[in-house]
């Protein structure tokens, strides 16, 4: 067995039904006395809920979390956390919310208390993308991970199922790319396919049922462990490109991830295909790029970019902007091969 590295997660998990009711003491356990609760405008009713219910330890609420964490709603957000006295956040819900209470920890050191209302993965990861000026720009750093994260699968029934199948297939992709990582290690690719296997797993059951209480459990301890992985190795190809169309061209995050992923897949397994033929037997199919493919059709996941309104006027331009400051890749970033990656995945053509 090769040399490798080994760096845990120093996150604190409390996952079951009913640990949202923890919250409270996870606050007094950080030595804190006033939380401010972040969510996005959608979820402001459940965040004042959430905010009433500590009592002298609440000090608001801020409900203006977007997409891809504009820095500009982050200082809002610093402002807002200055002036109410808070010396601490509470994240409630998914990846945009997550993102701007990371965002402020970078900046002031603030505890952060995560409870995950989606799949995003994001919560257990000390990674930040911020967008400025139509850049989206991904920072990693210690301060960024949550203290504590409470999964409580009770809190994602209400989740659409729509949203439910694009956040899980966003957790999917930390997972697969964490397989072919440069620092990837034997325990990192045993829990990313555990957790690739759980949301495969979960997720058709979820659009079967959405009240499945057995299927959103497992989807939420495989979005931990697909996010876990990607917190501890490096990022590639599928991140970077997805960073590149969401924060420039404004594109829905999570959904962005889900058509992408398949023919981001299908262009690295060319390369590595040794590395992914565990998620290709997973599937049962010859390559893991097609496997991704019909999974998502399956489940009735969007398949192509222009369905999620990209203008095929802006491929090349992605391309280009996918060039700058490239992440590694087992096969090289190179423009013609991103631009007939991006143009396959704008019509939604199965990856060969």
């Amino acid at each position: 067995m090769s040399s490798f590295i080994y760096s845990a997660s120093p996150a604190r998990i409390l996952f079951g039904c009913g640990s949202r009711t923890k919250l409270a003491d996870e606050i007094s356990r950080l030595g804190r006395r006033r939380a401010l609760v972040l969510a996005t405008p959608f979820q402001k009713a459940d965040a004042e809920k959430l905010a009433s219910s500590l009592g002298d330890l609440s000090a608001g609420v801020f409900a203006k979390a977007v997409m891809h964490t504009p820095v500009d709603v982050t200082s809002q957000a610093l402002l807002a956390y200055e002036t109410s006295g808070a010396d601490c956040v509470v994240s409630l819900g998914g990846g945009s919310t997550i993102g701007l209470g990371k965002a402020i920890a970078r900046r002031n050191g603030s505890d952060q208390i995560v409870i995950a209302t989606t799949y995003a993965g994001s919560e257990v990861t000390n990674i930040v993308g911020e967008t400025e000026n139509g850049l989206k720009t991904t920072v990693r750093g210690p301060e960024i991970l949550p203290e504590t994260v409470i999964y409580d699968p009770e809190l994602t029934c209400g989740l659409p199922v729509a949203m439910s199948v694009t956040s899980g297939l966003n957790a999917m992709a930390h997972a697969v790319e964490a397989l072919y990582a440069p620092d990837r290690n034997p325990v990192t690719s045993m829990m990313a396919m555990e957790g690739i296997r759980a949301l495969s797993s979960a997720l058709p059951d979820i659009v079967k049922t959405p009240d499945n209480l057995d299927a959103r459990s497992k989807a939420l301890y495989g979005s931990w462990l697909c996010g876990s992985v990607l917190g501890m190795v490096s990022m590639a190809l599928h991140h970077k490109l997805c960073h590149t169309i969401g924060g420039s061209f404004d594109m829905p995050h999570a959904e962005t991830h889900s058509v992408l992923l398949p023919h981001t897949t299908a262009y690295t397994e060319q390369a590595a295909p040794e590395l992914l033929k565990p998620v290709a037997d997973l599937f049962g199919k010859p390559s893991a790029g097609v496997g991704l493919f019909d999974f998502a059709a399956s489940l009735g996941a969007p398949l192509s970019l222009s369905s999620l309104g990209f203008s095929e006027a802006n491929i090349e331009r992605a391309a280009e902007l996918a060039l700058v400051n490239t992440y590694y890749n087992p096969r090289p970033i190179e423009l013609d091969g991103i631009k007939t990656l991006i143009r396959t995945a704008w019509e939604g053509t199965r990856p060969l």
